[in-house]
Formats: C-alpha cells, structure tokens, sequence
C-alpha cells in the first residue's frame, strides 16, 4: 500500500468520525445509548464507502516449492524378457516409486520405451524394436526448460535409430544410465547384418551381403551356409581372432523360379557357445519374371531427368532409360511406358510411334515446350499462346480414386514452372493435382490421368520436379515418400490390366517383426471410388490352425488394415466386399526373425560411453543406494522456492459490498426501530 493511499485511509477516518460526530452529537438530543449506537453504524458505513473509492491494492505473498523432475525410462523391449531381467527393472520402478526421501525431493516420471514411448502401466516387454536415442531426445525436448534427472534403465541393445553413445544432454539434464543384464562377454559368434533385395529377376543372379561378427580372445574357425529348402546353396569357410573380429562375405544366389523363395543364412556355432539365436538369420526375395523398362525422352538434359530416372529405380523392377529426341535407333517394343519431357519440334515423328505402338506415355511440359507441337500430335490438349512464365503450387485432390497415393505434403512443395495460360481439355481425365497461382486453388490440373479404352497417359504442367525430391528428403530425411509417388503413377501408366472393382496392394512377404499392412479400394458399377464400402479381410494359417478377421478402415481415397505379432508362416487371406458379395483371395508369407534375439548380454560400453560423455557414471541394478545418495546430494538438483506475488485491488473483495449494505440496513432499521423515521 502507497503513503498516498494510507493519507487518503486516514483522511477518510476523520472525515466518517466527524461527519457521524456532528449528526448524531451536535444536532442530535437522544439519550447517551442511542446515539452510539447510531455514531458507530453511520461512522462505520462512511468509512466503508470511502474506503472503497479510494480503493488501495494490497499485495499477498505465495510461497511455492517447485522440485525438479526425475525422469525412470524403463526398457520395454523383448530382449529384456530374452536377457531375464523382468524383475529386475520392476524391482527398480519399485524402489524409486516408493523411496519416501526420493518424492519429496523429486516430481517422479514413469515412462517405458521400445521403438516409442509408452505409460509404465502397459510395461509387458513385447517391443519389437529399441531406439533409446529417441526415448533421451523425448525427454530432452518435453523438460527442456526444467532441471532434470534421467534414469535410463536398459541392457543399451538398440535395434533402431542414431547410435545413443553419442547422445548429449542439454544442460539442465542429467543422465544416469543403470545396466540390467549380464556384462560378461561369452565367446560368441553372430551374423551382425544381412543385406539382400527384396526381388530379384528369374534366371539371374541376385547378391546376398553378409556380416559376421565374433566375440572372443581365440582363433577360432567355423563355417558359414545359406539353405534354401534345407538344400545348401552356398557355403564358406571362415576364420575368426582376437585381431580379425569381422568377416563380410558375398553371396550371388541363382533366381531360378518365380515366387516366393525363403532362405536360411546360419553360422555354424562355437562348442558350448551361450547364445545362438544370433548365428541364424532367415530371408525372402521374389523372384519375378518381367521387368518395367520406361523411356525418357528430352531434347535437352535437366535435373528433372535424373530424378525422374532415380524415382523409378527405387524399385528394382523397373529400369528407366534416358534417351534424346534427335536419336532415331531405339526400340520402341522394349518399352511399357514412355515419358516425354517437354516436347518440341523434335517430337512430332515420336508421338506418332507411340501411337502406332499403342504404348502408355506421360507428358511433361514446361518453358521450353512448344505447345503447337502438342496441338498438333494431341488435339484433345492445347494451351493459349504466352511467353510468360508462371509458379504453379500443387493442391491435392482428395476425390481422385484411379489408384491409392499418399499426400506427401504436396502444399506445401516448392512450385513448379510453365507458362502461363488457360489450358484447353477435350477428352475425359482425372485430376490428382490442381494448380494453386498466388495461394488460390484453381480448378485446372497440374497433374492429370486420362484413360482410354487400354490406353493410359498423364500430362504434369510444370518443370523442376527434382525440387520437390530434394524438399522431401531436406523433411524427411529419405526420397521414400517421393519415390514412393512416383512408383505408384509409373505403376499405373505402365499396367495394361483390366480394372478390377477391388483392387488389393500387399508384400508376397513380410518379416516377423514388421507390421503387415494391406491397402484395398473398392468400385461401383461405374468404376467411381466407393467410400461406403464394407470391407473385411480373414486371415488362415492351417499348419498353425490360425485364423483372423478385420475390417478396412477408409484413408482418404482408399481402405487400410494393419496386424501386429503374426506368427511366421505360410498364410491365406480373404478380402470381401459384404454389400456386393465380391471377393479376391491370394497369400503371403511371414518369416521368422526376432532382432531382439540377437544379443546374448547388455552392452555395457555404450551404456559407459554414454555416461561418460555426460559427465555422468554407469550404475548397476545393487547400487540404487548410491545412485539415490548422488541424486539427494547434487546441488542441482535443489527444490527451487518460488514467490508469487499477487496485487488486487480492494474493490474486488465483494464482502466488503455486503458490509456497507449491512451497516446501512442496520441503521435504517434502529432507526424504524426507534421512531426516527
């Protein structure tokens, strides 16, 4: 409260006393009882009044105890079950859940972490997959801005993401790594990582990349084979010491059916070696018997040739070829699909071959194209004459249905270059993307399917194509979802196949540890994308007696079902659509491998590197004492006092109103009471 305030306070004191004085004292006659009781009422009610338009601030302090934040990150991973040391971090969660000295210093956080973070109350140690470089970067983004202990509880085997070793805290974090599991390290060999394509090409070759790994002080020599239907189809000798730890062998398998081919790549074990989980290591690969092969055809080189000739050799059944308009010796039968970028003059006698060939073909444009050439070789497409050049931003349609493709953050790509005008459409088409001009969405297309009869072509009105790779890699750190794109239009344009009202897309294989995802879209009579389909897929798996059943979900313009933990086997599955009663049945396979099974003891020197690095020490599961003593001792760690201060203004105490109301009232009762008025 202001000195202002306090003389206006006393100003207001003397004002009530002497204006209740001289009414009820100097002009007043009643008896002695009477006129004190009437000199308080009114004296305190004047008072009141004044009190509240003068209306001081007064200020009250709050006292907080603010504790910093101990974070228990628990290893809910399956090599934690496979290691044995269950009890063991629920002996941990226990002692710090319960430590009386612990809570009261610490707000206590409990979190388990596998390939993502999930609530203690779920820990069952089935993750599939460890990242712990996610799990500490989590916590550093979520306490950044308070103090905090991290208790990283782990055998520190990571199956996923950045090496945590080299993980550093921000500076209000501190990490105390504690190892559960056996450090010894056993004599111990193990296949460390097996590289293979997924598909390969029937009646050729495929590579198999291979490393082998040993733990121990001996030379030592073992063999290692590849089993393909229990017959050997490659074998090795090789040879281990203290010095020559790592061994990487090549395969070159021959692709000799078409189909699904399993194989086993083992390491024959040591005598009495612990864990041999980890000297086996099962793998598929399709073998196919065709191959996509596109042309690329330009009278001029440009980044948009190379990225387009990258995408489409993502996947390994396609080859792409990049070949120039002034060349005239090319076969146009070893093509499926054609793409013409930016056409000019030099164009006109291939549109004609195509033609004749009746192969699919892809259109291009951009400022170097010459429209009257398109005019004259498509005279369903035409575009106004302009020299300008004009940005054009994509727009995703969210009705386009020919095929299922994923947004891949086309608003917010970079623009791609034409010239500018209104273009002219004469035949029936689909739009994927509309054009946006100075973040309006225009109803013209940017990217276009028309079908004909058998016959497919795409038209994309604009260049630099290579800018949206580059800004989905700069995001993402992968090409995937671009590529991805660009695989899924190529795969449509190049398919000669007669569309089908249930459209399936799935893997012949998948791995036990992944989740196996099924992507459907469903027609009506018409060949319009139905959303209120009703569709559900079974599962069977007769030599395990298997059986499930679920229902697609719609994603956008097309259904989706995903299942987790699918036991490895042979399976087939069932998709009906129930309204129509239309089905396609076909089978897939699951195989066998458990990356969490591959580690036969905790890994204690990145757990040590990991500590070291943040000033910190390594703790075991019989030195949670030593660890608390260090937490209750780091000054760092302190329970911060907070004082708030909180400043309001007289007028709000609404008691006050009441009061004045009161002392008014009571007044004017006595004074009824006594005959006054």
């Amino acid at each position: 409260m202001t000195l202002l305030n306090i003389i206006y306070i006393t100003l207001a004191v003397i004002f009530a006393l002497g204006f209740s004085y001289f009414q009820y004292y100097v002009k007043s006659k009643r008896n002695k009882k009477e006129r004190l009781i009437l000199f308080t009422l009114r004296a305190l009610s004047v008072f009141t009044l004044l009190f509240l338009l003068i209306n001081p601030k007064i200020k009250s302090v709050t006292i907080q105890k603010v504790k910093p934040d101990l974070v228990l990150a628990l290893d809910n991973s399956e090599s934690i079950s496979y290691l044995k040391q269950e009890n063991n971090l629920f002996e941990i969660a226990l002692f710090f859940k319960k430590d009386e000295e612990i809570n009261e210093r610490f707000n206590v956080h409990n979190i388990g972490f596998g390939s993502e973070i999930s609530g203690i109350d779920s820990t069952n140690f089935g993750a599939k997959q460890t990242d712990i470089f996610k799990v500490l970067d989590d916590v550093k983004s979520s306490f950044k801005k308070k103090q905090n202990a991290s208790i990283l509880v782990t055998d520190g085997n990571q199956t996923l993401g950045r090496d945590f070793q080299y993980f550093r805290a921000s500076k209000n974090q501190k990490i105390f790594p504690i190892i559960v599991g056996d450090t010894t390290k056993f004599p111990d060999l193990s296949i460390s990582k097996l590289n293979v394509n997924r598909y390969a090409f029937l009646e050729n070759k495929f590579p198999v990349e291979v490393f082998l790994n040993y733990s121990g002080s001996k030379n030592i020599a073992s063999r290692f084979v590849i089993l393909n239907d229990r017959e050997t189809v490659f074998s090795e000798e090789v040879n281990f010491s203290e010095e020559n730890r790592s061994v990487r062998l090549e395969a070159n398998l021959p692709a000799s059916q078409v189909g699904t081919q399993t194989f086993s790549a083992e390491i024959l074990p040591l005598k009495n070696e612990k864990n041999t989980v980890n000297n086996q290591n099962n793998f598929a690969v399709e073998m196919i018997d065709e191959r996509t092969s596109v042309l690329i055809l330009s009278s001029f080189p440009h980044p948009d040739l190379g990225t387009l000739k990258k995408s489409i050799e993502t996947n390994k059944q396609r080859k792409a070829t990049i070949r120039y308009a002034s060349e005239n010796i090319v076969k146009l039968n070893e093509y499926q699909l054609i793409i013409f970028y930016q056409p000019n003059n030099s164009f006109n006698n291939w549109f004609e071959a195509i033609d004749k060939a009746n192969l699919n073909y892809f259109v291009i444009t951009g400022t170097k194209t010459d429209w009257n050439v398109i005019k004259n070789s498509l005279p369903f497409l035409s575009k106004s004459n302009s020299n300008t050049e004009q940005d054009f931003y994509a727009e995703m349609n969210l009705n386009f249905n020919q095929f299922q493709f994923e947004d891949i953050g086309f608003s917010e790509l970079p623009p791609l270059q034409d010239k500018f005008g209104d273009l002219k459409i004469d035949t029936d088409f689909e739009t994927l993307l509309y054009q946006k001009l100075e973040g309006v969405t225009t109803k013209q297309p940017l990217l276009m399917i028309s079908k004909n009869n058998a016959k497919s072509s795409s038209f994309l009105f604009g260049e630099n194509i290579w800018r949206w790779r580059t800004k989905i890699f700069v995001e993402n750190k992968s090409f995937e979802k671009f590529d991805k794109f660009i695989g899924g239009l190529v795969q449509n344009l190049s398919s000669k196949k007669k569309k089908e009202r249930l459209n399936i897309e799935f893997e012949s294989f998948y791995y036990s540890n992944e989740i196996i995802k099924f992507d459907a879209q469903f027609f009506d009579e018409n060949y319009q994308f139905d959303p209120n389909a009703n569709l559900k897929i079974e599962l069977k798996n007769d030599s395990l007696n298997v059986v499930s059943d679920s229902r697609f979900l719609l994603r956008n313009n097309f259904y989706q079902v995903s299942f987790n933990d699918i036991q490895p086997g042979e399976y087939q599955f069932t998709v009906s659509e129930e309204n129509s009663g239309i089905k396609k049945t076909d089978k897939f396979s699951v195989i066998s491998f458990n990356v969490e099974e591959q580690f036969s003891s905790a890994n204690f020197s990145k757990l040590k590197n990991l500590a070291d690095k943040n000033e910190s020490q390594v703790y075991f599961p019989d030195q949670l004492e030593n660890l608390k003593s260090e937490l209750l001792n780091d000054n760092r760690f302190s329970i911060i006092r907070k004082e708030n201060i909180k400043s309001q203004a007289i007028i709000e105490w609404y008691i006050l109103l009441f009061i004045l109301v009161g002392l008014l009232a009571g007044e004017w009762f006595y004074r009824k009471y006594k005959g006054l008025i």
